[in-house]
């Protein structure tokens, strides 16, 4: 996780290709994501950047790419969880001054060991499985992963490493 969220907080472009207007349904562009919470927050310790990411772990762990003062992240973790339970991801970005508002969405959080890579994706379509890890497609077995999709039986997981062997993953029922 870095600290710019790039696509994570991009907003789509407006018809003439600006940022910012981008009207789903109307302009051709995609409906946006659908988030679990929203909340602003004053965050004074964030001062010299502009936007975020983070993950709280179920514990209220907050975990950053960032050397930041401590509980400098609390208050929009507090606002979030006003809406919803850890573990979670999250999107910040600075409005003005110290207020900062903030996104989240609900993810798995499952260690995963065996991987080295930052990134694994797996899906399952009528029994059919399909890996990779890192840029590499392979057959080889990530146990966790497999379990979490025989939940779900047509699914597609997308994890990042979050801390150590720590992933959160999204889990996409198709």
């Amino acid at each position: 996780m870095g600290a710019n969220a790039g696509g994570f907080l991009a907003s789509p472009p407006d018809l003439t290709g600006d940022p910012g207007l981008g009207i789903a349904g109307i302009s051709g562009v995609a409906r946006g994501r659908t988030w679990d919470a929203v909340a602003s927050a004053d965050c004074r310790g964030l001062l010299g950047l502009d936007q975020l990411t983070f993950v709280t772990f179920d514990d209220g762990t907050i975990v950053v790419d960032l050397d930041l003062p401590d509980d400098a992240l609390a208050p929009l973790a507090e606002g979030l969880e006003e809406t919803v339970d850890p573990p979670y991801r999250a999107a910040a970005i600075r409005v003005e001054g110290d207020l900062w508002t903030a996104v989240a969405e609900r993810v798995k959080l499952v260690e995963l060991p065996e991987v080295e890579e930052h990134v694994v994706d797996l899906s399952v379509v009528a029994g059919e499985r399909e890996l990779t890890v890192g840029e590499e497609q392979t057959t080889r077995q990530v146990p966790a992963l497999d379990r979490l999709a025989e939940e779900h039986g047509d699914v597609s997981l997308h994890a990042e490493r979050v801390d150590g062997d720590t992933f959160a993953v999204d889990v996409y029922p198709l």
